[in-house]
């Protein structure tokens, strides 16, 4: 964390704990769908893109039997995987592991719209129900502002929404929301989601907050732009802050834009692990959905992700969660 964003999260935090009231346990009995964790293998030939070699905390296989085992005690009944390879053959490689670990109710590819293989690759990976859209955000070198000034990106945006798939976007600042407003209002049939929406920081100068605001406020009144929950988690003075009362005032905020039925909950597991468990992780968002009502929990860890993914049922838990 650079030194000024570390400041800009030491006051959030402080001022955050100050106003926070004491929060309750949430009931456990409630069924999760964690919709954002990263699946990959080092020892694969030819290795990873990410993580690198040298990140002891990360370089090691994230695959299924692992994260159910580290999520299923916290109820966990199903999971989305996120493509973390800019390679277009890591999206097979995902499909594969995911349609044989039935703990997997989907995957979220990366791929280039503007590609002349853009609609070929799309109907490829479209063959299997499990798979859901694309990821295209700050990540890899993109520019989403860039990319939806050329036709051809637009073009496959709009195929992506006439397949019912969705748009997922990544690590937010103000020119990325910026740019899913533009998205929105080009392609307002397209499903988009926020990820990490909980980390990004607020920008310092007022002109650029005023307008980072206001385009957060237009995008809460568009009903096809969803929110992630995830990332909540920030390192302070080299530790992660656990206490959930530390974001209340944040989390509210986007809770006040989005409303109820467009906020839902995602690990962002391993990449979690850099700064706490898997279960430190979930109980911080965990103990500030308690906060809420019992039907808004339940949306926020189960029914808006079917809402926004249209995923489908493997095991009779998750069907369970399909019943009227």
């Amino acid at each position: 964390m650079k030194r000024r964003d570390f400041l800009k999260s030491a006051v959030i935090l402080a001022a955050g704990s100050a106003a926070a009231p004491k929060l309750q346990p949430l009931d456990s009995s409630i069924p999760v769908i964690d919709t954002h964790i990263h699946l990959f293998d080092p020892r694969r030939p030819g290795g990873v893109p990410w993580p690198e070699k040298t990140n002891a905390a990360l370089y090691h296989p994230a695959l299924p039997e692992r994260y159910a085992a580290l999520s299923q005690p916290h109820g966990v009944a199903g999971a989305i995987a996120i493509e973390c390879s800019p390679w277009l053959v890591d999206n097979f490689w995902l499909q594969d592991v995911v349609e044989r670990s039935p703990i997997m109710v989907g995957f979220i590819g990366d791929l280039l719209p503007e590609a002349p293989d853009f609609g070929a690759t799309l109907d490829r990976l479209h063959r299997s129900q499990l798979f859901l859209g694309i990821r295209y955000g700050n990540l890899w070198n993109r520019d989403l502002r860039v990319a939806m000034q050329k036709p051809e990106f637009r073009d496959g945006l709009k195929l992506l929404a006439s397949d019912g798939l969705v748009l997922e976007t990544a690590n937010p600042d103000p020119a990325l929301i910026s740019a899913v407003l533009a998205v929105s209002d080009q392609v307002p049939e397209l499903r988009i989601v926020i990820d990490h929406l909980p980390h990004a920081a607020v920008p310092d100068d007022a002109q650029t907050r005023a307008s980072y605001e206001a385009n957060l406020s237009e995008l809460g009144h568009r009903s096809n732009v969803y929110v992630k929950g995830s990332e909540i988690v920030r390192q302070v003075s080299g530790r992660a802050a656990l206490d959930p009362g530390l974001y209340k005032a944040s989390l509210d905020r986007m809770w006040e834009i989005f409303g109820e039925d467009r906020i839902f909950f995602g690990s962002d597991w391993p990449n979690s692990d850099s700064l706490a468990t898997y279960g430190e992780t979930f109980r911080v968002a965990q103990d500030y959905i308690a906060t809420r009502s019992p039907s808004a929990q339940q949306k926020y860890f189960w029914k808006n992700s079917i809402a926004v993914y249209k995923w489908q049922a493997r095991t009779p838990s998750q069907a369970q969660l399909h019943k009227p």
